[in-house]
Formats: structure tokens, C-alpha cells, sequence
């Protein structure tokens, strides 16, 4: 048999992660903490198989290059910009007061300066792959809340890679600070991203379009992972810079041009499986009997990250313009460390700066904070309910949310409109040209700003917060239409309109088939879900073609809604409708039909045209330009390019059509 060592540590961490990532998904947790928890199955300080960990980290160095890159790949100024009044000054102030706050418990602990400063570091950088995912789990991530929580983590992206770059300053632990290394040290920092964005900018992508010409995809597979990696391994060797630097600023490049996508695409794969041993390689060195002897400490550091960040960002709501929602959201998301502590933690210990048990404490931290992060997303609604119990404090984080001062004579019969998104302005404009009055309630400052300019009445703030909806005046208006797909949020703008107006009528949308039962439940008087509303139109349409009557497909469509889309309850309404449906077809028809220039109809009114002695069938609408005639009069003069709705049997409407042709 070989001795492959290389190959049998890469199958049993991959295989030992890949049971830890199910069960972790199984229970509900993110698949980093099972990933963790392999790392620490098969590490040396537990029983049973122990990988080689010197060569697992060397492997691990690629989920370094490759995590960087993808950061890199999908970072985003645009994304950062457009929250720049709340993420910049918000990810500065709270990276340097948790780091702050670790540093000061480090020294109280005995640890030596620079350890206390990558440790307070560590804790301050939440994690990008946590963070996406619980804010897609809880339906945040398109909203304005959560877009604020991802430019914050853009933000802290960005500090994250200008600390990386002044690590190997703190190597050695010289009490004098050297700033003629920090000064080398930055310009060759600043040296390389120069090159990069002024010359790599220009060839990286058009090498690319050249390989795609080939329509090779290994070549161009290839192309990317030597781009990477030879980017990553240039910036150390030549720069003297990070590995993880120069993976960032090549997926910086490379994310510029039209084949990002494509790029990522490809290389998803190697980035989660070299990312998966990373976190292995990252659990391998916990110990869990250190941190069960030390599990004060363990406590500490984990209290931080979880509470103590959480209440500095909620703090900075009473500064930063932002309503009280984004900022409980933010705190929530950012309540745990991850892929970029573990980078910095281990390039401490590299370095010197840490030793193997203070980065234990780091991962530790991580691990816990992970861990408890999906949970605090469930916490949300009582967060906010508490702080609302609390008027001064709550009136003081929403003091930067102006009510705007409506016309009250303009809030009368009007439609309330939750939400300017897609779904919100479609219904906007149509209400515009029907000229019906309207209120829309729109957490997006920038939207605000958007309808004030076309003078449409708005208020900014979210709506599920009581005192900004009783502004609405929904008492005196006739429909409430809920636009945002947060189904948390619509639940409690549903309870708090009917409890102002028990006889509104309130439209909401929903997500999920659960959320339409509930919002029913609470008292929606009709949920539209987008995805099962699609499926209802292809059954509408379907009907249509068949030729069936579409008064029957609609009282069928209706039914459905009623039933809350479920196909499978079929009630007595469903049974109905279905029923008529069937009986459509039997032998009644309606048919509508054209008069053309040479029929002899022309000029005769409808009693003079005698068709229904004349065929048996009947005339039940006309249509004329725009307009719909419902049941004409006899006296009704028939004209070219009449459209005549007529219903009858089938060799009733065959005479009818042969009459018309005369």
C-alpha cells in the first residue's frame, strides 16, 4: 500500500466536515461551527484519528487565498456608498472601541501589548459568511436594514485589510515602535495595489477574454487559479505583503470586469472546499480542555462579542440617521467573529505576537459566538419590544426618523402603501393615473427623498414601529397594502392597522405559505405570494386558451386565493367554481367576434339585425375603441370594427358567424 499522508489528511478532514457541516445544518446552526467542531474531532487534543496539522494549515493556506479573493471578487464601493452615512463613521467607532474593550481585558489578563491589540483586533471583525447567511435566513437581506449591516461589513472588510497589511510591524514585541518599518512596510503595501490597479487592471481581464475566446473552460479554470494564487504568492514574495492582500486586491481586479460572474462560478468549488479546510485546520487547534480550565475567560471574551458589540452599535443609533429596526438588526448580525479573526489570529501566532493559548481564547470566542447567532435573529422582535417599554431611550434612538407633516385634508379615502420597491412603485403609478389619493410609508431614506420630489405624501420610517403608522390616519382610509416580502415586519404593521381600524382593508405579502395563514390569521384580508400567484396566472392562462369562460376562471382563481392557495383543500368554493368550469364547456360558449367593412350588419341596429331569432344565440357585450358595452340596447347601431360578444351553443355561434360574414 502507498503511504500517501498528504491524501489521507484531505479525505478524513473533508469527510469528518462534511458529517459536522449536516449535523450543524440539521439543528439549525451554520456550517462553520460543525467545521469547527471536525477540526477539533480530528485535532490533537482528542481521541481517536489526528491529522497532521502543519500539513492541513499549509492546505488551509489556500482557503485563506481563496476566501480573500472572493471577498475581493464581490466587494463592492457602490454597496458601501449607499449606506455611507451609517456604515463608515459606525464600523470605525465600533471597530475601536471592542478593540478598545478586548485590549483593556487582555492587559488585565497579563498578556503583553501587541497580543492585546491583535486580540481586541479579532473580536472587532465580524464574519461574511455568518452574516449573509443570517440575514437570507431571516429575509433581511434586500431590505434597508440589512443593506446597512452588509455596507457596515464592507467597511470592516476594508479596515480588516489595512490591519492584515501592518501586522508584521508588531512582530518581535519591541516596546520601541519602529516607524521606519512601518513606513517600508506601507509602501510597499501601497507600491503593490498601485501595480495592481494601474497595470493589472489592464491586462488581468483582457488575459481572461482572451482565454474565454478559446472556449476552453479547464483553460480558463486554470487561468483564474494561476491569476490567484501567482497574485497572492507575488505580493509575498516581492512585497513582502500578505498572502491574504494579494488575493483580495486580485479579486478586486477581476470583479471589475464583465466576466465576475463567471469567475466565481467557477471557482465556487475550490473556494468552499479549501474555505471547508481552513475551518477544520482552525478547529484542530482547540483544545477543549484548555478552554473548559479557562472557561471564565472563554466567557468573557464570548460576552463581548455577543453582547458587549451588540449594545455599542445600538448605542451609536442615538448619533448615527439611521431609524431604532436597523440598528437592533446590525447589532444582531454583527454579534459574532469568524473567517477574518481566525486570518488575523492565526497570522499573530505565526508572527510570534500570540501564543497557541490566547488564540485558543479567539477561537473559542468565535465557535460560541457562532453558534448563539442564529438565535439572536429570534430575539429581534423582543429587543425591539423591550426597548420600546423604555420612552426615553427609545424616543432618543428614534429621534433621527423625521415624521413629515402631511396634508390631513389629503388623508381622506386614501390607499396607504408600505414599501417603494418594485412591487410598491408599479402600484404607485397606477394609482397616480387613476387618480386616487395615496400615503407611502418607506424606511429608505433615499426613496423618501425620491417621492417628496414627485410631491407624493410620505412618511419615512418603518412601518412596523406603531408610532410612525399612526400617521397613516388609517381610519379614514379605504385599503392598506403591505409591498415588503419581511413577513416579522408585515405582521406587526397587520396588528397594529387593525387594531386602529378594525374595518380596513388590509392587502399584504407574504413569503412563505406559513406567512399567508398567519397574516390571514392576524387579520390580512387578502395575502398575495408572489411565487404561488405565478403558478395561479399559468392555470389562468392555461383556462383561458382552453377556451373556457373568464368569469368561471376567474371565480376559480378567487377561490384558490380565499382557500390561501392550498390546491389541496378543495371547499365548497373550489368545488363550485371547478364545477362551473365544467359545465362552461358542455355546449355554452362565448364568443367574441369581429364586424368587418363588407358585413351586412353595418348601419342596422341590434333589434333590426335580429340574430337571436335568426340563430338562437345572443349578444351580451360590444366593445367599441376602449370602451365595454355591457348588454347594448336594441336601439344600438352597429359599426365597423365592432367587437361582439356573443354566447350560444355551437351551431348557434356558427350561424351567428356565417350571419356576420354576409
Amino acid at each position: 500500500m502507498h503511504d500517501v499522508p498528504l491524501l489521507i489528511n484531505i479525505t478524513i478532514a473533508l469527510v469528518v466536515a462534511f458529517f459536522g457541516g449536516v449535523i450543524a445544518r440539521r439543528i439549525g446552526l451554520p456550517t462553520i461551527v460543525g467545521y469547527l467542531l471536525a477540526g477539533i474531532a480530528i485535532g490533537p487534543f482528542t481521541p481517536g484519528f489526528v491529522g497532521d496539522v502543519e500539513t492541513i494549515q499549509q492546505l488551509a493556506e489556500l482557503g485563506v487565498i481563496f476566501l480573500m479573493f472572493g471577498v475581493g471578487l464581490h466587494f463592492s464601493f457602490a454597496d458601501l456608498w449607499r449606506v455611507r452615512n451609517v456604515a463608515i463613521p459606525g464600523a470605525l467607532i465600533q471597530t475601536i472601541l471592542a478593540s478598545l474593550i478586548g485590549f483593556a481585558i487582555s492587559q488585565f489578563w497579563g498578556w503583553s501589548i501587541y497580543a492585546g491589540i491583535v486580540l481586541g483586533l479579532a473580536l472587532s471583525v465580524a464574519s461574511t459568511v455568518v452574516l449573509l447567511r443570517g440575514l437570507m435566513d431571516n429575509s433581511l437581506l434586500n431590505t434597508s436594514h440589512g443593506q446597512a449591516a452588509l455596507g457596515w461589513l464592507v467597511m470592516e472588510d476594508i479596515l480588516s485589510i489595512i490591519i492584515l497589511v501592518f501586522m508584521p510591524i508588531l512582530a518581535g514585541g519591541s516596546e520601541n515602535f519602529d516607524w521606519q518599518n512601518l513606513l517600508i512596510v506601507l509602501l510597499k503595501a501601497i507600491a503593490f495595489v498601485a501595480i495592481m490597479f494601474f497595470v493589472g487592471v489592464r491586462m488581468i481581464p483582457k488575459i481572461l477574454e482572451q482565454i474565454a475566446f478559446t472556449r476552453s473552460r479547464e483553460l480558463f479554470i486554470l487561468a483564474i487559479l494561476a491569476i490567484t494564487l501567482g497574485t497572492a504568492m507575488g505580493a509575498s514574495e516581492l512585497f513582502g505583503v500578505s498572502l491574504a492582500l494579494g488575493a483580495f486586491v486580485a479579486g478586486a481586479i477581476i470583479g471589475r470586469s464583465h466576466l465576475s460572474h463567471q469567475v466565481g462560478a467557477d471557482l465556487f468549488s475550490f473556494r468552499e472546499a479549501f474555505s471547508v479546510l481552513f475551518f477544520v485546520s482552525v478547529g484542530m487547534l482547540v483544545n477543549p480542555l484548555f478552554l473548559w480550565q479557562n472557561f471564565g475567560q472563554v466567557f468573557t471574551l464570548t460576552f463581548l462579542v455577543v453582547v458587549g458589540k451588540a449594545i455599542i452599535v445600538i448605542l451609536l443609533g442615538l448619533f448615527l440617521p439611521r431609524p431604532a429596526r436597523t440598528f437592533l438588526v446590525v447589532a444582531v448580525g454583527l454579534s459574532q467573529i469568524g473567517e477574518f479573526s481566525f486570518i488575523l489570529g492565526q497570522a499573530g501566532l505565526a508572527l510570534g505576537i500570540l501564543e497557541a493559548s490566547q488564540y485558543s481564547l479567539i477561537l473559542a470566542a468565535a465557535l460560541f459566538s457562532i453558534t448563539l447567532n442564529p438565535f439572536m435573529y429570534k430575539l429581534l422582535p423582543l429587543l425591539e419590544k423591550i426597548l420600546y417599554k423604555v420612552p426615553w431611550f427609545w424616543r432618543k434612538l428614534e429621534a433621527h426618523r423625521p415624521i413629515t407633516e402631511i396634508d390631513e385634508e389629503l388623508l381622506r379615502n386614501h390607499v396607504v402603501i408600505i414599501g417603494f420597491g418594485r412591487v410598491g412603485k408599479h402600484l404607485v403609478k397606477v394609482l397616480e393615473t387613476l387618480t386616487i389619493p395615496i400615503l407611502v410609508i418607506e424606511s429608505d431614506a433615499e426613496r423618501t427623498m425620491q417621492l417628496n420630489q414627485k410631491n407624493i405624501p410620505t412618511l419615512y420610517g418603518d412601518a412596523g414601529n406603531s408610532e410612525v403608522i399612526t400617521h397613516a390616519h388609517l381610519e379614514q382610509a379605504r385599503v392598506l397594502v403591505i409591498t415588503i416580502p419581511d413577513e416579522t415586519n408585515a405582521s406587526l404593521i397587520v396588528t397594529n392597522a387593525r387594531r386602529i381600524n378594525p374595518e380596513l382593508t388590509i392587502i399584504a405579502r407574504a413569503a412563505t405559505e406559513e406567512g399567508v395563514r398567519y397574516l390571514s390569521k392576524l387579520g390580512a384580508n387578502h395575502i398575495v405570494q408572489p411565487e404561488l400567484e405565478g403558478g395561479l396566472e399559468l392555470v389562468n392562462h392555461t383556462l383561458l386558451r382552453l377556451n373556457y369562460p373568464l368569469r368561471e376562471v376567474h371565480d376559480y382563481a378567487e377561490a384558490v386565493r380565499r382557500d390561501h392557495y392550498d390546491i389541496n383543500v378543495t371547499t365548497d368554493d373550489e368545488h363550485k367554481s371547478l364545477y362551473d368550469l365544467l359545465n362552461a364547456l358542455e355546449g355554452i360558449e362565448i364568443i367574441w367576434m369581429e364586424l368587418c367593412e363588407t358585413s351586412s350588419l353595418l348601419g342596422k341596429t341590434l333589434a333590426e339585425s335580429n340574430i337571436r331569432s335568426r340563430t338562437g344565440a345572443s349578444v351580451v357585450a360590444l366593445i367599441r375603441g376602449r370602451q365595454l358595452i355591457a348588454n347594448p340596447k336594441s336601439m344600438t347601431v352597429f359599426k365597423a370594427g365592432d367587437r361582439i360578444g356573443v354566447i350560444g351553443e355551437k351551431d348557434q355561434i356558427e350561424l351567428t358567424h356565417g350571419l356576420m360574414k354576409e
